[in-house]
């Protein structure tokens, strides 16, 4: 089960995990088989930490840390989803974290 940020409880589906990457990875270089493998990841990392029910925000960390070493274009795509970026502003933070970082 995943405890989302309202409150609502879900059942974990690895699809659905798949589809929010592989929106992010739209038309980026990110082959099919590295996006699985990051799905697979976040399975077994949420998996051994959390028994019954994992807190969507630990998942969304996960992916965006995995984005963040696959393809930044991603990350960020993913990033302004899950942080709801309102302005374009968020963006340009965002990315001065990437180039910080570096």
């Amino acid at each position: 089960m995943v405890l989302k940020r309202d409150g609502r409880h879900e059942e974990f589906s690895k699809e659905k995990l798949l589809s929010g990457i592989k929106k992010a990875c739209q038309k980026r270089p990110v082959t099919p088989k590295v996006m699985e493998d990051l799905v697979e990841r976040i399975v077994d990392e949420a998996t051994s930490k959390y028994e019954r029910e994992v807190p969507g925000d630990v998942i969304g960390k996960m992916v965006m840390e995995g984005l963040r070493a696959i393809d930044e274009v991603a990350y960020v795509r993913y990033a302004s989803v899950y942080r709801r970026f309102q302005e374009a502003t968020d963006f340009v933070q965002e990315v001065k974290k990437l180039e910080a970082q570096q």
